[in-house]
């Protein structure tokens, strides 16, 4: 029982490190999926 509760433990770290690191390094879907010919103000 001591080990699912780690392995979960473990998992919810990897996932929220993993989510702070991509969004930081410029991996986030709006980066991603925009251009510089995208234009937003019009």
């Amino acid at each position: 029982m001591r080990e699912i509760v780690l392995a979960f433990g473990a998992m919810a770290v990897i996932s929220v490190g993993a989510s702070f690191v991509l969004n930081e390094a410029g991996f986030t879907a709006a980066e991603q999926g925009s251009g510089p010919a995208v234009r937003l103000d019009d």
